[in-house]
């Protein structure tokens, strides 16, 4: 690879408040990114400042194709090219700098390939230590007990903290040998059924970059927005009269303007942001799918779903209590597993689809993604009301309104984590009981419902994982006495970025108001996980819309991400229209998670929905004696067990344990030729239907 390139970027600058033209000069073997006002002064030496490579990390904005960001030594600078095939050029390139540099850092030298052989070596070498402080602890804990030295206790004390912090490293360790020898398969390989990210012995090697990177890059300059200034026409290219050789590599990125040079870090956010919408936030926990198998083959649909439940008389008896995802094990910082996380981030490359990737168990959010999917009815009341509306302006109104009130209890505690990837098959049921229901006469259970054993004028769910390859999800939910039912599927397709994580919602939902027949249509947000390397946190943006195609009332949502610079947090707009309208009579501004406004044409002001003062009502799950196999709860009690009790060996063994199961029967059907059925739901053209709706199931029973 050439040693230099070259070309011009525009560069964010906190003096100027905006985007500055410069001369860049990447060098491959110094590991050093340095930049000039001109590209005369680059002929002449005179360097505005630098960015050392080594250990960087670089990041893109998925809603914006022309800018990325690289973050080391404490800050982020941001970058701008001009379009998105020059940015896939530098970033090329600057990845192979970056990989070449933090290899050499670790000590590993670029020419050696690991065997499988030196993976087994290093696993062995691990366990013995892990045994040894081990035995330490144990001899701590003996001396404890005889120590009878206040003074001497504490030393002991401290020694055992120390050493239990060595032992849990020492075990992430191990974890990821395992995964990376385990991705080495070569049967796994031939079945398809892994997904490696171009390791040779599971060591990342970096494609050599393509020679016209090397050569030639767009001549046509950046011209930093409302410069008026004219682009030099030069290309990227190995020019021979730059020598910058490593030893004049700084041991810090530096500038002659230090507040000219660089962006604020995370923990920094200035008062003036670019013009174009950006986010420098770090990565997430919103990662991947590494997805597992159900041996069940579909059951009896009235057989299963009316199994014996607990002889019990009350919701104690018969229900798992509420879930308890934020006592203190969900509130912790990633701070002490950083090192893995940068091993996983030196795995992957920018815009690579993360589906396949395989992750350790610490960073699991206890339950799975179809349990998180329930949330969407964590304010069922505001869900039912939607048909009590007699009129249809304010059935829409009603229908933004749930809308807008599902997401925030999605996301219990400040840190943000990941749900478990739910496997082929993997079936969630739960029901609400709406307030003042509880003492209402009628409680018939509805007999052929998703939850058949609850009564009509409770909201019910069911959600099914119906496809491994892509991953897709469908759900289900109804109120029988409101006759209202939705249907939704989602492809869940994760991309990463750097210092951030994207994950695309692909898919839609539909709220069937049986009354009316009327069908809004309404699609989802994508999901952005920031901070992975200090304290990861959970963002939604894009595009949506509502529409019923009956009615012709129509709105449009748009979730923002937090600009570079200023700005808040989980922002939403939101407008409502009439048919044929092109003015809304409803506006809508707020937070998503926080307090929305809305402003009508009439002129009248409202809050329209706040979150933190709605109650959300609890889901009731049966207890796990009462599930079967294939239920979520059930299926994944040894990973949720273990992951509580802190005891991420066993949780990652038990997670391993589903992994391989579903692995082993995707290679049976496959030597056997046959399709996975599913269990609850249908494919109908590009959507996921459930079998036996509300709407066909009144259909069929006035026949």
């Amino acid at each position: 690879m050439a040693s230099i390139m070259e070309g011009p970027l525009s560069k964010w600058t906190n003096v100027m408040k905006g985007w500055q033209y410069r001369w860049f000069v990447l060098d491959y073997n110094a590991g050093l990114l340095s930049y000039y006002t001109s590209k005369d002064k680059m002929m002449r030496g005179s360097r505005r400042g630098c960015v050392r490579l080594r250990g960087a990390v670089i990041g893109i904005d998925d809603e914006d194709d022309s800018t990325f960001t690289i973050t080391v030594d404490q800050k982020t600078f941001h970058f701008q090219a001009r379009d998105a095939d020059e940015r896939e050029k530098w970033i090329h390139a600057l990845e192979d700098t970056i990989l070449r540099h933090t290899l050499q850092l670790q000590g590993v030298d670029s020419g050696f390939v690991p065997s499988v052989h030196d993976f087994d070596k290093k696993l062995t070498e691990a366990d013995a230590y892990l045994q040894i402080l081990i035995d330490q602890l144990k001899l701590f804990d003996e001396k404890l007990q005889n120590c009878k030295d206040d003074e001497q206790r504490k030393k002991i004390e401290s020694l055992k903290e120390t050493t239990s912090s060595m032992v849990e490293s020492i075990k992430h360790c191990i974890v990821l040998l395992q995964i990376a020898k385990d991705q080495n398969n070569e049967e796994q390989h031939a079945d398809g059924l892994i997904s490696t990210i171009n390791p040779v012995d599971a060591v990342y090697q970096p494609s050599p970059l393509e020679q016209s990177v090397i050569s030639t890059m767009p001549s046509q300059a950046v011209i930093p927005p409302g410069s008026g200034q004219s682009a030099p026409s030069s290309s990227l290219t190995s020019p021979s009269h730059v020598n910058l050789s490593p030893n004049t590599v700084p041991d810090f990125s530096y500038s002659s303007s230090e507040d000219e040079f660089y962006d604020a870090d995370e923990f920094y956010q200035s008062s003036s942001s670019p013009k174009r919408c950006m986010d420098s936030s770090g990565s997430a926990a919103v990662l991947t799918r590494s997805s597992t198998g159900s041996s069940l083959k579909r059951p009896d649909t009235t057989e299963s779903l009316n199994s014996s439940i607990s002889n019990g008389t009350n919701d104690t008896d018969l229900f798992d209590p509420p879930d308890d995802r934020d006592d203190d094990g969900e509130g912790e910082s990633v701070e002490e597993h950083k090192s893995v996380i940068m091993h996983l981030l030196s795995q992957v490359r920018l815009g690579m689809d993360l589906t396949k990737v395989v992750l350790p168990t610490f960073i699991l959010e206890r339950r799975s993604l179809l349990e998180m999917y329930a949330d969407f009815f964590a304010h069922p009341d505001l869900f039912v009301s939607i048909s009590d509306q007699k009129d249809p302006k304010e059935r829409m109104v009603q229908v933004v309104k749930w809308y807008l009130s599902a997401f925030h209890a999605g996301r219990k505690g400040s840190v943000a984590k990941k749900p478990y990837n739910p496997i082929l098959g993997e079936i969630f049921r739960c029901h609400w009981v709406l307030p003042g229901a509880e003492g209402e006469d009628d409680m018939e259970p509805v007999s052929e419902g998703p939850v058949p054993w609850v009564s009509k004028s409770s909201v019910t769910f069911v959600a099914e994982q119906v496809s491994h390859h892509p991953p897709i999800s469908a759900f289900y939910a109804e109120c029988f006495s409101k006759r209202i039912q939705f249907n939704a599927h989602i492809w869940t397709k994760s991309k990463f970025l750097g210092m951030s994580i994207g994950v695309h919602n692909i898919g839609q939902g539909c709220v069937t108001c049986l009354d009316y027949d009327e069908h809004y249509i309404l699609t989802f947000p994508n999901g952005y996980g920031r901070s992975i390397l200090t304290v990861p946190w959970i963002e939604l943006g894009g595009e949506c819309s509502i529409n019923c195609s009956k009615t012709g009332y129509n709105a449009s949502i748009v979730f923002h991400t937090k600009p570079f610079y200023g700005g808040k947090k989980h922002r939403i707009t939101a407008e409502i229209f009439s048919p044929n309208d092109k003015k809304p009579f409803c506006s809508i501004e707020g937070e998503w998670n926080g307090v929305m406004y809305a402003k009508y044409s009439t002129g009248e002001n409202a809050v329209f929905i706040d979150t933190k003062k709605m109650p959300t009502i609890k889901k009731k799950v049966r207890k796990l004696e009462d599930q079967a196999d294939f239920e979520s709860r059930c299926l994944w009690k040894d990973v949720t067990y273990n992951l509580k009790i802190r005891d991420i060996d066993a949780a990652t063994a038990a997670k391993h344990a589903l992994e391989e199961r579903q692995r082993a029967e995707a290679r049976a059907r496959k030597e056997n030729e046959t399709s996975w059925e599913t269990r609850l739901f249908h494919e109908d053209g590009e959507c996921w239907v459930y079998d036996e709706p509300l709407l066909k199931r009144l259909a069929a029973s006035k026949h």
